[in-house]
């Protein structure tokens, strides 16, 4: 536009100190200075909230800047566009003419363009003999130019504020998932506490929060909720140190299978029995073992020996705990299905599978008492052995954790032996090989 020229808007349009303002800062466009029009714009589109502008607007604007024809804006080049309602609507994607002059008002008092009115009111531009441009009436995007760095600068405030409420939106959905397993781990444990009185108390943390919350709003939020969840870290982790390690089937580290890989629990895995029994010699045939098996189920039912009293069960749990648990080499054999379930896919040792076996059992919804009873009673690894069973027989067992619970009865009134269940599924899985390893 004309550096030298005030310009006031045509008819009714009343100039305000706001146009003044605008006008007089886009006299001081340095010459030189050029920016890219679309790049400009994107800018816009980020900066909206803080420009007070629509986004109807900004599509008015796309179609303004759609009728200049350079890609650079220039003083050089002119600034003033003057396209017809009609010629904005069709690249406005059919809006209405009124629509279009009001959008128009909307970016004239954003200070995003300026008018540069005719005599009449009409937009054209009067050109020379050669076709150079001489003067034009219409809408000049000095503004712009003038406003390039302070638009950018807007944006990336934009921006940056963007990313930190996905940021807070994050940590506060972090929070949440956090809270609220720790508690519903605590409940399904039946670890004291008021747990339900917590939990009303977070709920009502995130019913409180709008539902177009301001970012003041969710750091306020993020700070309760942290201080929610390292409460009840703080609960939880009492809780742990009063709970007996002797329970605890991850703390149990031992391992009383032979480290020698040539002993004879690997190489005869068929001679292993029943928990407590002495290993048969090397030379006799699975079925005499499977005999002495027998005759030992029956010498443990005879009616003069009775052990399952009420005042002897504890006892009794205790001394089958620590019994001898079989060669981790035959409960692979047994239970090769297991071994999916262990720690990179596959089980190394004892510990690999009694991590596998807490997997399968909440996958089979075995209950954590139910299983923590088990390993008491038959011990870590024989318990861990028994759900490795049960997840080979999957299809034959309809409630796992109600047939672990009757396995750990039988096993305190010693109606039950691991053995005979495991060299049942050696038998079904296949012949017994010299190594089970």
């Amino acid at each position: 536009m004309d550096s030298g020229h005030m310009t006031t808007p045509f008819g009714r349009r009343s100039m305000t100190l706001g146009m003044l303002a605008t006008q007089m800062m886009s006299r001081q466009i340095d010459p030189a200075k050029t920016v890219d029009k679309w790049k400009i714009y994107r800018a816009l589109c980020e900066a909206r909230p803080l420009l007070g502008i629509t986004d109807r607007a900004l599509a008015v604007l796309n179609a303004l800047l759609s009728f200049y024809p350079k890609n650079d804006l220039s003083e050089e080049n002119g600034l003033v566009v003057f396209p017809s309602n009609a010629q904005l609507s069709l690249r406005s994607h059919g809006m209405a003419e009124q629509t279009i002059r009001r959008h128009l008002a909307g970016l004239v008092k954003a200070g995003l363009v300026i008018r540069k009115d005719s005599p009449n009111g009409k937009r054209y531009a009067r050109r020379g003999r050669e076709g150079q441009l001489h003067e034009a009436f219409g809408f000049s995007l000095a503004p712009l130019l003038a406003r390039a760095d302070e638009i950018e600068h807007l944006a990336a405030e934009v921006v940056a504020g963007k990313l930190h409420v996905q940021r807070l939106r994050e940590r506060i959905s972090l929070c949440r998932r956090d809270i609220t397993k720790l508690i519903e781990t605590a409940i399904a444990e039946r670890l004291k506490g008021d747990w339900e009185r917590i939990y009303a108390g977070f709920r009502s943390l995130i019913e409180g929060l709008p539902r177009n919350p301001t970012t003041s709003e969710l750091e306020n939020l993020l700070d309760d909720l942290a201080t929610a969840r390292e409460d009840v870290v703080n609960r939880l982790e009492m809780q742990l140190k009063t709970i007996k390690q002797s329970v605890n089937p991850y703390q149990n580290e031992r391992h009383i299978q032979n480290s020698d890989s040539e002993s004879i629990f690997e190489l005869e895995p068929a001679f292993e029995t029943t928990q407590g029994e002495p290993i048969a010699d090397k030379a006799e045939p699975v079925t005499k073992t499977m005999t002495i098996e027998a005759d030992m189920s029956v010498a443990r039912r005879r009616p003069g020996d009775k052990r399952a009293s009420g005042d002897r069960r504890g006892a009794i749990a205790g001394e089958r705990a620590n019994l001898k648990s079989f060669p981790l080499g035959l409960v692979l054999r047994a239970c090769p299905e297991i071994s999916a379930y262990g720690p990179g896919g596959c089980i190394g040792n004892w510990r690999d599978l009694m991590s596998a076996a807490v997997v399968v059992r909440t996958m089979l919804g075995v209950s954590p008492s139910a299983y923590q009873e088990a390993a008491a009673v038959m011990g870590p690894e024989n318990a861990a052995t028994v759900v490795a069973c049960i997840l080979e027989r999957g299809e034959l067992v309809n409630s796992a954790g109600g047939y672990l619970r009757d396995l750990t009865r039988r096993t305190e009134n010693e109606e039950f032996a691991v053995g005979p269940m495991l060299m049942s599924l050696v038998r079904a899985n296949g012949p017994i090989g010299r190594k089970t390893g």
